[in-house]
């Protein structure tokens, strides 16, 4: 009998359950030390990269195939909302749904010659990809308005308008909170096993009978879809974008992230994505040795956290005597 129960009395140390409950409590009581609008402004940052960390763990972490280019589907997302809610008068939210759509159907249609690569071919491509993202964007002035970027209207849900930090707060937080909830539910599903099955080895995968092709054009297309749908609540809520969203060094930024809190690791992703993120704007005040402490803080944490800081912490808690 006790062997049944003690599964349930541990509730609280299942990533779906209790691992869920804390964000949510977290995301519910930040609020209470944001003192004025830049802290709330640096919270919602916070969530933004959140949320493209999260799907980029599941394809670099869960499946093994790395991405150089992600940022360019981030600035797919930000420039496709924004040039149908401004020039096209598509009302906001739904140009948000179209263009994540757009980019789902992009990462579908590339996606499945790409991941046929491996290793550092698959970086190569990928990187390529964001490369000519970042130059379309950028190039084409009278349609993006170029290197000067181009302003976004406000954003609004069925009529009602999203305006303050505040309010952006409730919104990225609520979005951040079902974004990981819906990777917890692929991760633990089967298809989150046949992920994991492939990053330990894709041969052995495909000898039980797992398609790895389709598993990994699918995982490419959810996680291109996150950072879609983020790049566009980016770009209503900032109210103008530039192509900076789509650069490589923004997606060597979104995988610094992912590798820091811990591949494989959703919440490390959370927690790669907030520290990453709070960090330089805390160094704002040693401006000439900003990049210097950054690069030391990765340094001394990829030595002594070589699996990134959630997964290594969890292992010395783990091997802890009761």
């Amino acid at each position: 009998m006790s062997e049944r129960v003690a599964p349930q009395s541990r509730w609280w140390a299942a990533p779906r359950t209790g691992g869920l409950a804390v964000l949510v409590l977290v995301v519910a009581l930040t609020p209470a030390v944001l003192a004025n609008d830049y802290f709330y402004d640096v919270a919602i940052l916070v969530g933004l990269n959140a949320i493209v960390c999260v799907g980029l763990n599941l394809l670099i972490g869960y499946a093994g195939q790395i991405s150089l280019g992600h940022a360019g589907f981030f600035g797919l997302g930000a420039y496709g909302s924004a040039l149908l809610a401004s020039r096209y008068g598509v009302p906001p939210f739904a140009a948000l749904v179209a263009s994540t759509a757009a980019v789902a159907l992009l990462a579908f249609v590339v996606g499945r010659p790409i991941l046929r690569l491996k290793g550092h071919y698959l970086a190569m491509a990928t990187l390529g990809l964001g490369i000519i993202i970042s130059i379309v964007i950028a190039n084409e002035d009278r349609l993006t308005g170029g290197p000067d970027g181009m302003s976004v209207p406000p954003f609004t849900v069925f009529g009602l308008p999203v305006q303050g930090e505040q309010t952006w707060y409730w919104v990225v937080g609520a979005c951040l909170v079902i974004t990981v909830w819906l990777a917890l539910n692929l991760i633990e599903s089967p298809r989150g096993r046949a992920l994991r099955a492939l990053h330990t080895s894709e041969v052995a995968a495909e000898v039980v009978g797992i398609d790895s092709a389709r598993q990994k054009v699918m995982v490419f297309v959810v996680s291109a879809v996150f950072a879609a749908f983020a790049g566009g609540l980016t770009a209503f809520y900032s109210g103008f974008i530039t192509p900076g969203k789509a650069s490589f060094m923004h997606s060597v930024e979104l995988v610094t992230m992912v590798v820091f809190g811990g591949m494989a690791s959703t919440f490390g992703a959370l927690v790669g994505a907030a520290v990453l993120t709070v960090l330089p704007q805390a160094l704002t005040v040693v401006k000439e040795y900003e990049m210097v402490v950054l690069g030391a803080v990765m340094m001394v944490t990829m030595i002594f956290f070589p699996r990134g800081t959630v997964p290594t912490i969890g292992d010395w808690l783990r091997r802890r005597p009761r």
